[in-house]
């Protein structure tokens, strides 16, 4: 907890430089308490960094592409000249993103989760998948992350302006 609330103080105080008035000054402490709240339910004070990363990279204003590709680099394993994320990676991956959803009472069951492994393995015969066949997958918008892409589009469609009156 210390190191990712150290993290959190020091991404939060560079946001607050870059864009000054825009940063709440407990923004690191509301995000800590939401990742707590999210992936420490039990109380043991400790919440894995890779989950910590997988919710600042799932709720950053980045692109969809680019989250897609930092979840890859943080759950993928190398693999002689390839990185691969494998069945057990993915599950990681999609459980830990699955308690962002979950904290507002809108998770899907561990079932949702096997079927997205099942339809992104489909047709697989390895252990493993490479970066393309995972963001191809992603790209499909499967039903346990459709929350995802639907936050992205909101909030990328917040700045638009148009000069159209309406009656």
């Amino acid at each position: 907890m210390q190191q990712i609330s150290r993290m959190l103080m020091k991404l939060f105080e560079r946001a607050r430089l870059e864009k000054p008035g825009q940063v709440d000054a407990r923004a690191a402490e509301f995000t800590l308490s939401l990742l707590v709240a999210m992936y420490d339910r039990s109380g043991t004070g400790y919440v894995k960094t890779r989950s910590a990363a997988a919710a600042l990279i799932s709720l950053s204003g980045d692109t969809l592409l680019a989250k897609y590709r930092a979840f890859f680099q943080f759950y993928a394993v190398p693999d002689g000249k390839e990185t691969l994320i494998t069945r057990s990676a993915l599950r990681s991956l999609l459980t830990d993103l699955n308690q962002i959803p979950a904290i507002v009472g809108e998770g899907c069951t561990l079932s949702c989760v096997e079927i997205a492994i099942h339809d992104c393995f489909h047709g697989v015969l390895n252990a493993a998948i490479v970066e393309e066949k995972f963001l191809s997958w992603l790209r499909s918008e499967p039903a346990v992350l459709l929350w995802l892409p639907t936050c992205y589009r909101l909030s990328a469609t917040e700045m638009v302006s148009h000069q159209a009156r309406c009656r």
